[in-house]
């Protein structure tokens, strides 16, 4: 068992990661209305791998072995499909109902850890993870109940599902990669194999975007370097059962970047 104040330092980066990675979203959300989904994630992840890496080559980086070099490809993969995914969501739903119901990746992620890192899940967690799920139900319920749920509600409620899915077992890989990779090396691979994965359909998908998306799409990449750092360091130092619950702050920053960006108000049920 962690000492407490062992965990403090993990548990605060870890809830700094979780407000980065929150504002990032508002900047996508924005990116993917005025550019496209494809456009906006494509070059976050580009531009997060050109930004991230100088930094590590100057670090006196190592190029990393094959089995690390595994672990950053399985990241690379599920969070390029996790992205795509959770930002077209985000131009279905608002901000806070899309967070809040993607909240059953806490919930996956600890029998995710139970069964991929061999953790020993504590009972509280369990319960407040159901407790937790029990919430995005009801969530999703108010939404199903609106007369504004429509087709495009109803996809984005899908590919949330789907997102949550990989967000969860990510936090796996995010765990295991953090016991043999520094933070610097981790948020290189994880934007730069993400980018080059997503670029094989450039040709097919991809939109020039204008001054301000492109502004937004910038933002957004420093903010995933940043989030991707802090998020790394505190896996590094504390078990994933310990700090997947801190993705429920999200919400009040959720909340809070939707109201601000786009007047997004909070409906009774969320």
């Amino acid at each position: 068992m962690d000492h407490p104040q062992r965990l403090l330092l993990p548990f605060l980066a870890a809830m700094a990661g979780v407000a980065f990675l929150s504002l990032m979203d508002a900047f996508m959300k924005e990116a993917s209305l005025a550019a496209g989904v494809y456009t906006a994630s494509l070059l976050r992840s580009l531009m997060a791998a050109a930004l991230v890496a100088p930094f590590w080559l100057a670090s006196g980086f190592v190029w990393p072995r094959w089995s690390v070099m595994k672990l950053h490809l399985e990241r690379g993969v599920v969070s390029a499909m996790m992205a795509l995914t959770f930002f077209y969501a985000l131009t279905k739903l608002p901000i806070a109902e899309a967070i809040a119901i993607s909240f059953v990746a806490p919930l996956i992620a600890l029998y995710f850890a139970r069964i991929f890192l061999s953790e020993v899940i504590a009972r509280g967690a369990i319960i407040a993870s159901v407790v937790g799920f029990a919430g995005t139900l009801v969530i999703v319920g108010g939404r199903l109940g609106r007369s504004d749920f429509d087709e495009g509600a109803a996809w984005g409620i899908a590919s949330l599902f789907f997102s949550a899915i990989l967000y969860a077992y990510s936090f796996v890989v995010i765990r295991r990669q953090s016991q043999v990779a520094g933070p610097l090396e981790v948020a290189t691979f994880h934007a730069g194999i993400g980018g080059l994965l997503q670029a094989l359909a450039a040709p097919f998908f991809f939109v020039l975007p204008d001054g301000d998306a492109l502004g937004a799409i910038t933002i957004a990449a420093v903010l995933t370097i940043v989030g991707s750092i802090a998020t790394t360091w505190s896996y590094a130092r504390a078990e994933a059962q310990v700090l997947v619950p801190v993705e429920y702050t999200g919400f009040l920053w959720a909340a809070l970047f939707g109201w601000l960006f786009f007047r997004e108000e909070v409906t009774m049920t969320t």
